[in-house]
């Protein structure tokens, strides 16, 4: 692995982050999602600029990179890349060093790190981490589960559950559910609605870890009214965006899961990695810690 090469000095025609916004070049031999989750992680400690993504997948060719060259020499910017060839890589620091840009393989100072301690060297795969293995399939048996158990569908089959989420309507339940699935997790969800009991067989789960998931009644107020507005929808019963009204929806919540004992986690001000996170604690540490 070559070391990163980064340059100091930029050409007067790249589009420096004054502007508000600068060009961010992703050049992968892969599918780009490791490349995205760490330069938008990057990108996010900058709140004065925005990144312009050009997002370049599956580069395994000299022709399919002098596709990704032309683009990046029109819109200068910021390059980085994951790739295992050498003459790719190679020719795409030649054309950066021509151009002025900074350019980082973003995988090689981690590798040459696990090499150093290791030993041993890299079996230069690329997608490696996205083999068709066991974990891959509970993967995919998990997102199965958790759409067929969405929004408290089939409560009946809720006891296979690894986690259910429970939680008045705009606490995030589907997309964490979502979330948590993608990670391996069976994870089903129950809508709290006013005036409709809750199933007994959700009262009665023992094998999953059950958590409730509420947020402030003014945030909650807040999400239901900019959703109204999206959909360009209208309800007769006004109780659904009334801030006492929700206010006694998550009081209500919360008693329940009390009564249960259910951990609760308030996700006003949570993402919804955040939010999966804080349940994957839970979920391990009930796992440490079994109940009975």
């Amino acid at each position: 692995w070559p070391s990163p090469v980064v340059f100091t000095g930029f050409p007067a025609n790249i589009q420096m982050p004054e502007t508000g916004y600068f060009h961010l070049h992703l050049v992968s031999d892969a599918t780009g999602e490791t490349l995205i989750t760490v330069a938008r992680a990057a990108a996010a400690q900058y709140a004065n600029v925005s990144p312009v993504e050009h997002l370049y997948p599956m580069v395994r060719s000299k022709k399919q990179l002098d596709h990704a060259l032309t683009e990046i020499a029109e819109s200068p910017g910021l390059v980085l890349y994951t790739l295992l060839e050498e003459d790719l890589i190679e020719a795409l620091e030649k054309k950066c060093r021509e151009l002025g840009l900074p350019c980082m393989s973003i995988l090689g100072p981690v590798l040459r790190l696990f090499q150093s301690y290791l030993g041993a060297e890299t079996i230069h795969r690329a997608g490696a981490q996205h083999v068709l293995n066991a974990e891959y399939f509970q993967r995919i048996d998990a997102l199965n589960y958790t759409m067929i158990h969405d929004d408290g569908q089939h409560v009946e089959g809720l006891e296979d559950a690894d986690v259910v989420l429970v939680g008045v309507s705009r606490t995030s339940k589907t997309p964490t559910s979502i979330y948590l699935a993608n990670r391996g997790v069976k994870t089903g969800n129950v809508p709290l609605v006013p005036g409709v009991p809750l199933a007994p067989a959700v009262e009665k789960l023992a094998r999953p870890l059950v958590v409730g998931l509420y947020a402030s009644p003014e945030r909650i107020v807040q999400i239901r009214e900019n959703r109204l507005l999206g959909l360009k929808a209208h309800r007769d019963d006004d109780q659904y965006i009334d801030k006492a009204a929700v206010a006694e929806e998550v009081s209500f919540s919360r008693r329940l899961c009390a009564k249960h004992n259910w951990p609760t986690i308030d996700v006003t001000r949570r993402s919804i990695e955040e939010t999966a996170a804080a349940v994957m604690r839970l979920l391990t540490e009930r796992r440490r810690h079994p109940v009975g």
